[in-house]
């Protein structure tokens, strides 16, 4: 089922438990416009609304690239002074942080590039697996452009201070396996394994139970949060709801019949 993101260049649609969203900008590489991070909203929110999604996937289109950063084309019609840039950053980093902090797991499917904010938005997914041929990177230095202290935090807290410094101080390339040496990557795959592999991911992340999976992310999301500013009370209230739940009963219930459970998310 397809989904009017009322934008020819990011894609949706829903296969089974997984919400699919495509980077559709080839001509560019993929280089997310403002156009395509309101429709990753729109996506975002069909998704996150209907309980038959359980795993959100993110891809581009072709083989070229993942995302290979933003659409610098763009930037004199859109942020061509103080209050333009002040307009698009508001709007891109609630996205972003919207699919940092969706309850849903996510998974980034990488080949080609993926460059600058498209690694940026890579790394708001809970994993990241690849192919043997894409390739990472963060050109800030040869740009000139700073970087937050969110996007900094969220590189780092995956990868560590040393690799995130190492990413920045040189402003180069890495390939598929020192992405995966630092910790950036969960998975690297041939190119021609990719998307099974992936298919696979979702089928089994799928089929294990919602309200587990959401208590989890939740979890995740909070311990990467300064300690002050953690709410241990939610992390609390998400597991007890697991215990509480039909899930919890059917999949006891299936352990003992030695057979698959079968989850409804309540």
């Amino acid at each position: 089922m397809h989904i009017d993101t009322r934008s020819e260049k990011l894609l949706a649609h829903k296969d089974g438990a997984a919400g699919w969203i495509t980077f559709n900008n080839p001509a560019k590489r993929n280089a997310m416009s403002y156009e395509m991070w309101l429709a990753l909203d729109i996506a975002l929110n069909e998704f996150l609304a209907d309980d038959a999604i359980r795993v959100i996937v993110l891809k581009g289109t072709g083989d070229k690239a993942f995302v290979s950063g933003a659409d610098i084309s763009e930037f004199k019609e859109k942020r061509a002074n103080p209050q333009m840039v002040a307009e698009f950053n508001k709007v891109s980093g609630a996205v972003a942080n919207k699919l940092a902090h969706c309850t849903k797991p996510t998974i980034a499917m990488i080949r080609g590039f993926c460059m600058g904010g498209g690694l940026g938005t890579a790394l708001t997914c809970d994993l990241r697996i690849c192919s043997d041929d894409a390739r990472f990177g963060i050109p800030a230095g040869k740009l000139g452009v700073g970087y937050k202290y969110s996007a900094l935090k969220r590189l780092t807290d995956i990868v560590g201070p040393s690799y995130a410094a190492e990413i920045f101080y040189t402003a180069r390339q890495f390939d598929a396996q020192e992405a995966k040496d630092m910790g950036l990557v969960n998975r690297v795959l041939p190119a021609d394994k990719l998307e099974e592999y992936v298919a696979n991911y979702v089928k089994t992340i799928g089929q294990n139970a919602p309200l587990t999976l959401k208590a989890v992310k939740v979890c995740l999301t909070e311990i990467v949060k300064d300690e002050t500013q953690r709410d241990l009370a939610l992390c609390e209230r998400v597991v007890d709801d697991c215990f509480a739940s039909k899930d919890y009963t059917e999949g006891r219930t299936a352990f003992m019949e030695k057979r698959k459970p079968v989850f409804v998310g309540a």
